[in-house]
């Protein structure tokens, strides 16, 4: 998987990534941690994140769990480490110190070697950029080494957008149908990510709950709405070529609207969680 995102677009969403996270899967993930230091371990809680980017989750969960924590970061991109690394939160819910490291490389190839000795596996916006068996070897990873799983912002394929325009079904079909090309023989999940996602962890064993987590974008997130219109716009154009020139027309509209105060956006995701029973 080598699908590159930008630090400035990765900084841009980072707000509305925090906003929309589903706060209430941390809460079983806080009595574990909890549980592990009632019982006297000294050892830090390790933390893997894959497809880290700039860091965002961790700095959004470290602070939230309690304990000694160490997060690897895993990326393909070592520019995104970089920033990841040096970004990280320092401080854990009680005080107690987190330290970061990285490793770059491919994170659909992780084992459960790989995984041995780890906590917990999170990952943000990550499951639609997978097929159905990376979903599946990451579970029974997961499974096998006896570790919980936070998969956080997988897109569902539902955006509703504030006031309608009729172009708006046909965009997000080709949009939909774009998550789920082909990509050099691979077949991606795209919108049907986070139902496999739990249907796979599911089958391995683990309990699984999830929890909606929407983007919601209005004038207070103006420059991101108009930013991921234009993202989105683009890759239905790019699944469907017929549609560039009604497409143009559609983002002065929607930017006329959005210039005015006018403009929301609801994209669903959803947040999952696999705890080992």
């Amino acid at each position: 998987m080598s699908t590159r995102y930008s630090p400035a677009w990765l900084s841009l969403r980072e707000g509305a990534d925090a906003a929309a996270r589903a706060a209430e899967l941390v809460e079983p993930l806080r009595a574990m941690a909890a549980d592990r230091i009632a019982g006297a371990s000294a050892a830090p809680l390790v933390i893997r994140d894959l497809g880290c980017g700039t860091g965002s989750l961790g700095r959004w969960l470290a602070p939230r769990l309690p304990g000694p924590q160490h997060w690897i970061m895993h990326d393909h991109d070592p520019d995104l480490l970089a920033h990841a690394a040096a970004g990280m939160a320092r401080a854990a819910a009680d005080g107690a110190p987190v330290t970061v490291a990285t490793r770059q490389g491919d994170l659909t190839a992780l084992t459960a070697a790989d995984l041995a000795g780890t906590w917990l596996v999170t990952a943000s916006a990550l499951l639609d950029l997978l097929t159905a068996a990376e979903v599946d070897r990451l579970a029974a990873a997961c499974a096998a080494a006896g570790c919980a799983a936070l998969l956080t912002l997988s897109v569902t394929g539902r955006v509703e957008l504030t006031p309608a325009d009729p172009l708006d079904p046909e965009l997000l079909a080709a949009f939909n149908a774009h998550q789920r090309r082909g990509e050099g023989g691979r077949r991606l999940l795209g919108p049907d990510a986070a139902t496999a996602a739990a249907e796979a962890f599911a089958r391995h064993g683990a309990a699984v709950r999830t929890g909606p987590s929407p983007w919601r974008l209005g004038p207070e997130r103006a420059g991101l709405a108009i930013a991921w219109l234009r993202a989105w716009v683009g890759v239905a154009v790019a699944q469907r070529p017929a549609l560039a020139a009604p497409a143009e027309a559609y983002l002065r509209r929607r930017r006329d609207v959005a210039a005015a105060g006018g403009l929301r956006i609801v994209i669903d995701h959803t947040d999952l969680l696999a705890r080992p029973r």
